[in-house]
């Protein structure tokens, strides 16, 4: 008994099918298609927009300064939660709408670490590693908490996650008796700026740090397989010997991790915390980077690249709009209008009906000349 295909056309190639039809179909086509109508944009409106300069920071050292830099600056804290919420979406058809609160709660100890508990400290009260590790092992608690009301409780992602996206921010609050801790050693704000006499900014190095870790996580172990696997039917995956349950409780404990790396580079950058404002609504734009990244919200089959790569393109569209003195108030609807022409450009009906609309002038012709 064979299993018949949902969609034959999607898996043979067609004779007649345009190369445009081809690259449509590609997983990466949207945020492609999205990075290269910003840098057309961008080349037409100020050409100076690429330009990179080398200047100095407020600690006389040359740095790299430009529009470009502070995209892939910016976007880093991003970037590392799209990996985490893109095998989240993958493994339970849901996202984590926490990842903002928990990045305080991150913040929050790694600050309450280095500063000894004190309001403010003029030198680190803790090695910085060991510090990062404890905010690591927090989050990755909070997520196994999201994991386990996922996984075991059968509660909607989105529903489980809320209590920690009400509930964070407090706790971030309490664990610092509300105070507002400073650190003003420079060791630890190099992470958020850039180490003496390198004048690229650290954060993208951390950032390409954790690409490339979870790069050889996805190459050398089952995680990316048994992610998909789950995602798509997890009936099947556990008659195949696979504990879907431990594998949503696990990408969950991940993302807790990369919530904690993401948190760090955040506070690092001030080396103080605003429990309210830090990394506010961060957790739509992880969620926009996975759906303009190709992947389905609904779980299954996924491509982190594509979530890394629409990361970078909705931090390019808001340093764009930056750029031309967009209110930060209204920034979150212009995102919100562009990525939804683009996803709704992007959906399988949209594309089927521009496709049939190609070929109708054609046909005509051709039973013209019949």
């Amino acid at each position: 008994m064979t299993t018949p295909v949902k969609n034959p056309e999607s898996q043979v190639k067609r004779p007649d099918e345009s190369l445009f039809k081809r690259l449509t179909r590609q997983q990466l086509f949207i945020p492609i298609a999205a990075l290269a109508l910003l840098v057309l944009f961008n080349l037409i409106a100020d050409p100076a927009f690429f330009a990179v300069a080398i200047k100095e920071n407020s600690l006389g050292n040359p740095v790299l300064s430009g529009n470009i830099i502070s995209v892939l600056d910016n976007a880093s804290e991003l970037v590392i939660l799209s990996i985490g919420m893109t095998l989240v979406t993958a493994s339970s058809g849901g996202q984590d709408i926490s990842v903002g609160a928990t990045m305080a709660i991150a913040g929050s100890v790694i600050l309450r670490m280095v500063c000894g508990g004190q309001a403010a400290a003029d030198t680190m009260q803790m090695n910085l590693i060991l510090a990062v590790f404890i905010g690591i092992v927090v989050t990755m608690v909070f997520g196994a908490f999201n994991g386990a009301m996922v996984a075991y409780f059968n509660i909607q992602p989105m529903v489980a996650t809320l209590i920690m996206y009400t509930a964070g921010r407090s706790i971030a609050a309490w664990i610092n008796n509300n105070q507002l801790p400073i650190i003003n050693d420079l060791g630890f704000k190099y992470a958020g700026t850039f180490l003496p006499g390198i004048p690229v900014p650290t954060p993208i190095f951390i950032t390409l740090f954790m690409i490339g870790l979870f790069w050889l996580v996805l190459k050398f172990t089952n995680l990316g397989l048994y992610t998909q696997s789950v995602g798509i039917n997890p009936n099947s995956s556990r008659l195949n010997g696979i504990n879907p349950q431990m594998v949503k409780l696990l990408t969950y404990v991940i993302l807790g991790a990369c919530v904690a790396m993401a948190g760090f580079i955040r506070v690092s950058r001030s080396g103080s915390i605003n429990y309210s404002r830090i990394a506010e609504n961060i957790e739509m734009d992880a969620i926009l980077a996975v759906a303009l990244g190709g992947n389905a919200l609904s779980g299954g089959k996924f491509n982190i690249y594509g979530s890394i790569l629409g990361a970078y393109v909705i931090q390019f569209l808001t340093t764009t709009l930056y750029k031309y003195d967009v209110p930060s108030t209204a920034l979150p609807a212009y995102k919100a209008v562009v990525v939804v022409l683009l996803v709704v450009l992007s959906a399988p009906v949209v594309r089927e009906k521009l496709s049939s609309m190609k070929k109708a002038p054609a046909k005509a012709a051709a039973k013209g000349v019949s």
